[in-house]
């Protein structure tokens, strides 16, 4: 159960703390308090914890502050929509806006390898006009003998270069708790040149206690990739994990599901469920093509196939991309093959505003259809 407060109440303020304490008087309830930051405004909403069944709904909306209360209809309690709720969430970090109506592009490399083609990437993305792109420090790989990626070693130069060129965030990859603070102790180095979007990656899905460590830190968004095999039911819970540690800045990453069905792309192509996840929850939704395909094969059209499935997600309202580039794939340490080269990055970007207008177009049709 959600109570919902009236808009101008907030999480600090006396009768929000009334209302509190009357709700956590209540058998077996625990209150957890949460800022929704909506297009409009930010509402304060308490989300009952233990068994609701025998409150009295129509009791706690008579409360004073009280809006409304909306009964929890699925397990991914905070970052589910419930009751009919259509609001826009979004949120801002470091100067980019995340939320269910926009689009941001992260393109950049699957595994760092040196400083000259750090800086040639940054310098690329730079001069598209992007203002993110992702760069992996830490690679797990199935491989033990596989690179593992130069981890905290490398943090401080791609840091500075990303200052350099103005790039505001970088998606990087984490698989282990103490990988946060060596990012803390880098970014600090660096004088804040940049911000990091935590990436936990779909090997990690369902690795709880790492969950539980980015959504206890409130600096950082958190990309949660989808599980290779599991339900999407299964990996939309593992992201509620963040947000019952508090951290609600959350996107989720439809990279593929691991399937011969999906033969030859290098997995099976899941960017159906992009409006799918967007009705259920309250987060940003991104793809990842280049770890879908996994592969440069070209369709009798021309056409990347990497780069239709890249439209398709984005004709459905994805709201960021995740994609490799390299400025020389056969020397990249991973996954080069599936990597885009650098005088690809302007037409791939051209590609993606034709998706991206097909889909406002689709968007103001239905607003006609509806009247």
């Amino acid at each position: 159960m959600i109570v919902i407060l009236e808009p101008q109440l907030g999480q600090d303020s006396a009768q929000t703390q009334s209302v509190i304490d009357y709700l956590r008087a209540k058998p077996g309830i625990s209150p957890r308090v949460h800022q929704v930051s909506g297009a409009e405004q930010t509402l304060t909403e308490i989300y009952l914890v233990g068994n609701t069944s025998t409150l009295d709904r129509e009791e706690i909306e008579n409360i004073n502050g009280v809006a409304r209360v909306v009964k929890v209809s699925r397990d991914y309690a905070v970052l589910g929509r419930h009751g009919g709720d259509s609001r826009s969430y979004g949120f801002s970090y470091n100067g980019v806006t995340f939320n269910q109506d926009n689009l941001n592009i992260f393109a950049g490399l699957c595994a760092v390898d040196n400083p000259q083609h750090v800086e040639k990437m940054m310098r690329a993305v730079s001069e598209a006009g992007l203002q993110c792109t992702r760069m992996g420090a830490y690679k797990p790989r199935t491989n033990p003998y596989s690179f593992q990626g130069h981890g905290a070693d490398c943090l401080p130069w791609v840091f500075e270069l990303a200052g350099k060129y103005g790039i505001k965030v970088i998606a990087m990859e984490i698989t282990h708790d103490s990988h946060i603070e060596e990012i803390n102790a880098a970014l600090e180095q660096s004088g804040n040149a940049t911000g990091v979007m935590l990436q936990i990656g779909t090997r990690n899905t369902q690795n709880f206690e790492l969950l539980k460590a980015c959504g206890k830190q409130s600096v950082y968004p958190v990309l949660l990739k989808r599980g290779f095999g599991i339900t999407l039911e299964e990996s939309l819970n593992a992201a509620e994990y963040l947000a019952s540690e508090d951290n609600r800045n959350v996107i989720f990453c439809l990279r593929g599901m691991k399937t011969n069905m999906g033969d030859p792309h290098r997995n099976f192509v899941d960017f159906s469920h992009v409006p799918t996840i967007k009705r259920l929850t309250h987060m940003p939704v991104c793809i990842d093509p280049s770890h879908s395909v996994g592969t440069r094969d070209v369709s009798p059209d021309g056409v990347l196939e990497l780069m239709h499935c890249t439209a398709q997600g984005v004709v459905s309202g994805a709201n960021m991309v995740l994609v490799d580039f390299h400025p020389n794939p056969p020397k990249a340490l991973v996954d080069g093959p599936q990597a885009l080269t650098m005088n690809e990055l302007d037409y791939f970007l051209q590609d993606i505003a034709i998706a991206r207008e097909a889909y406002l177009k689709r968007r103001e049709l239905v607003q006609k259809q509806l009247g």
